[in-house]
């Protein structure tokens, strides 16, 4: 699958969650709790990378 993250493109495995690919994002609890791993996707703001799988097309942005 082909993703872009803040404005790079990658490629992706199926299945995977944002916070997965995305390194430098903070996770701290992986459950949705702690707000700590939000992020923008396809312009739609506070989306939890922890629990949010990846879509083919999608645009991730962590600023």
């Amino acid at each position: 699958m082909n993703v872009t993250v803040n404005g790079e493109p990658r490629t992706v495995e199926p299945g995977r969650t944002i916070a997965a690919v995305v390194p430098d994002i903070g996770v701290f609890c992986a459950i949705g709790v702690c707000h700590g791993c939000l992020v923008t996707v396809n312009d739609v703001p506070d989306v939890r990378a922890c629990q949010r799988i990846l879509r083919d097309g999608d645009e991730v942005s962590t600023r």
